[in-house]
């Protein structure tokens, strides 16, 4: 396939999923400067491709004026006025299908998730590694004639801030960030079990809190004023300071969660815990060290993975994150800072 100039990109939600399009779409950028990229995704998520030379968010705004089949239409003569040349479909769902029709003649590749292997690994057919959603994205401007080297990836620098619970105020004191929740409970450490995991981090450490939500704002600024050294940042900063926030951090501690993701960007070495889900299926944060992630004993629960994104588990599942032990996560995270 001729080698396109402008691509555009599609991938709507959700927050993990596009933020793990970033370092596949700088490396490409990075590797093939002549190219142009635009990526259309909800206008919440256009911070995640700042400072990206070559590269454009594009709002769509999926439940106002590009709201349907109609709204595609519409958005789809506002993107053939940008002289695109190709599209590449990371996301290749209903809507993107349906845009795709008016892009009619286009040179045009969509994501192969790997629903069948995906379903094996689910059924206890096969247990391994399966192609990671980074190099499914890398497939697909591959197939546009586009051969990315993901060992290649360039990450941006940490941002300059100016903000007091960023700079250490005791000797060896790191700032780690700490995003206790996720999309299911069964993905969610429990809370009790985190207090404990951040009551000992705040020792020797500073802890930043992250979430969203009114519930989990509240529930988090608890936290912090129960604590010294712990500082709740969520529902304070807009999607692009959290960005320049976590760019900072030493360490994130997340679950299998879209904050695990956003640390990956630049870097920023991630401790995950997994509930009923699993690295296998591919969700696993960019270039970090799979050694670095804390899983539920497959032993005790053997059906592990039991779906791919935590939705579904049998009975006596929804509990099994919370048989890893709070000084298992601290353990693990003082072993990491000390590598």
């Amino acid at each position: 396939m001729s080698k396109s100039k402008h691509i555009l990109v599609l991938r709507f939600s959700a927050l993990g999923d596009v933020a793990m399009t970033v370092p596949v779409i700088r490396a490409l950028v990075e590797q093939y400067p002549q190219v142009q990229v635009t990526v259309v995704t909800r206008a919440f998520f256009a911070p995640l491709f700042k400072n990206i030379d070559n590269v454009t968010a594009f709002s769509a705004d999926l439940k106002g004026k590009h709201k349907g089949v109609l709204g595609l239409w519409k958005l789809s003569k506002e993107l053939m006025a940008l002289k695109i040349n190709a599209i590449a479909d990371l996301h290749n769902v209903l809507r993107t299908k349906i845009l795709r029709v008016f892009f009619f003649g286009k040179p045009l590749v969509a994501i192969d998730k790997g629903r069948a292997e995906k379903r094996a690994l689910i059924l206890g057919k096969r247990f391994e590694q399966l192609k990671n959603t980074h190099q499914r994205y890398s497939d697909v401007f591959d197939a546009l004639g586009y051969t990315i080297d993901m060992s290649k990836v360039n990450f941006p620098h940490k941002a300059s801030l100016d903000q007091n619970f960023l700079k250490p105020k005791r000797p060896n004191e790191k700032i780690i960030g700490v995003a206790p929740f996720a999309a299911f409970k069964s993905k969610e450490y429990p809370l009790e079990h985190m207090k404990k995991v951040i009551g000992e981090l705040s020792k020797k450490h500073h802890v930043l809190l992250f979430g969203g939500g009114e519930i989990q704002v509240k529930k988090l600024n608890t936290i912090a004023l129960q604590n010294t050294n712990v500082t709740s940042i969520a529902g304070k900063f807009s999607l692009s300071d959290e960005l320049d926030i976590i760019s900072n951090l030493d360490l994130m501690l997340s679950m299998d969660s879209g904050n695990g993701h956003l640390a990956a960007i630049y870097n920023v070495p991630v401790v995950s815990i997994w509930g009923v889900t699993h690295p296998y299926a591919g969700f696993y944060p960019f270039h970090q060290n799979l050694d670095n992630a804390l899983m539920a004993d497959r032993e005790q629960f053997p059906e592990i993975p039991t779906s791919v994104y935590g939705n579904k588990y049998p009975n006596g599942y929804e509990q099994a994150i919370a048989e890893i032990t709070p000084e298992q996560v601290v353990a693990k995270i003082h072993s990491v800072l000390k590598s």
